[in-house]
């Protein structure tokens, strides 16, 4: 006796697809069921004090707009622009012996690139903190 082949993505007796989908509609189900039971027998009781923002259990004073220094987002985006260059040269590292010299040119290339946009911000004092008095 041979078995019987029955082949499909949606078949009870093909593991993965069909049991995926099934505990995912079950999951949804559940969740679903939560919530509205939560919502439909959940007490409210609307307060001001629950609609004051909650920082942490300070209570919030003033204005939210604070306007912060235009250093503050110059580093941020310093502290991007290398952490993608170090994405970049470790997954180079990795490949290294499959690129050869030409994967060591374009890499030379591009830090020798991001060295000469780091020395012209250098330059222009885009790394000062403090006041200065600079004349362009």
């Amino acid at each position: 006796m041979q078995p019987v082949a029955i082949s499909g993505i949606l078949s009870p007796w093909e593991p993965g697809v069909f049991s995926l989908i099934i505990f995912s509609i079950l999951v949804l189900a559940f969740i679903g069921s939560q919530l509205f039971i939560a919502s439909w027998l959940g007490e409210k009781k609307p307060h001001p004090e629950k609609l004051r923002p909650y920082e942490s259990g300070i209570i919030p004073t003033g204005t939210a707009r604070l306007r912060y220094p235009v250093p503050f987002y110059l580093v941020a985006i310093f502290f991007l622009l290398f952490d993608v260059e170090g994405a970049f040269i470790f997954a180079w590292a990795i490949a290294s012996e499959e690129l050869g010299w030409a994967g060591w040119l374009q890499m030379s290339f591009f830090i020798v690139l991001l060295l000469l946009g780091l020395f012209y911000i250098w330059q222009k004092g885009g790394l000062e903190w403090g006041p200065t008095s600079r004349k362009d």
